[in-house]
């Protein structure tokens, strides 16, 4: 499902960040951890076809994504992968069902409400559907990440730090959020964080 070899990349002025291979099948659920500034965004960036690979080989779903280029690679995106980034990116002037029909459109699938407000009830806001994103709070913005990164059926789900500003409480409450809702697709997961907390709950690490 993925498989990486000898993957590294290069920001100007500093030197390699090397990554481990990586191959995990579909279903899988996997801990990527390390210190701030050891490159976990831009491997999970790298996974998502968000970077161009530099070095290495990155192979997702049986398709070596370098091969990919412009709206071919936006499409293999929006239809196989899931996206939850670190702060929440909304068009807060839109309500919650909005937003996910634009993902929708975006990755040109076709418009279903009815998974719109499925995903929104897998993570217990189906009642916020017609509320604007900046009515929202912090919490209740990040579930409907999850939900974006659910309603186009993904194979794999890639997380950036999603738990990194929470209580122990909201936590928990969002990683066993993301497990369900990805073991329930069977789609494979990726957590990339600093966070140890986080250790306890996956039996699958790779350190950085």
């Amino acid at each position: 499902m993925i498989k990486t070899k000898n993957l590294k990349y290069r920001y100007k002025n500093s030197e390699d960040i090397v990554f481990p291979d990586i191959n995990l099948s579909q279903g899988e659920q996997t801990l990527i951890i390390g210190k701030s500034g050891c490159g976990k965004t831009t491997l999970l960036h790298l996974l998502a076809a968000l970077l161009k690979n530099q070095s290495g080989k990155i192979s997702l779903i049986n398709n070596d994504i370098e091969k990919f280029f412009g709206a071919k690679l936006d499409k293999f995106r929006g239809e196989n992968i899931g996206i939850v980034f670190q702060t929440p990116y909304f068009i807060d002037s839109l309500n919650v069902e909005d937003n996910l029909l634009l993902v929708q459109k975006l990755s040109n699938c076709k418009k279903d409400k009815e998974r719109i407000l499925k995903v929104l009830e897998d993570v217990n806001l189906s009642s916020k559907l017609k509320s604007r994103v900046f009515e929202l709070s912090h919490g209740e913005k990040q579930r409907v990440t999850i939900a974006r990164a659910l309603v186009n059926y993904p194979k794999l789900i890639l997380a950036d730090e999603p738990t990194s500003s929470l209580d122990d409480e909201s936590c928990n409450n969002v990683i066993n959020l993301l497990k369900k809702s990805a073991k329930k697709e069977n789609a494979t997961l990726v957590i990339v964080t600093h966070d140890n907390r986080l250790k306890d709950v996956f039996s699958n690490i790779i350190k950085l």
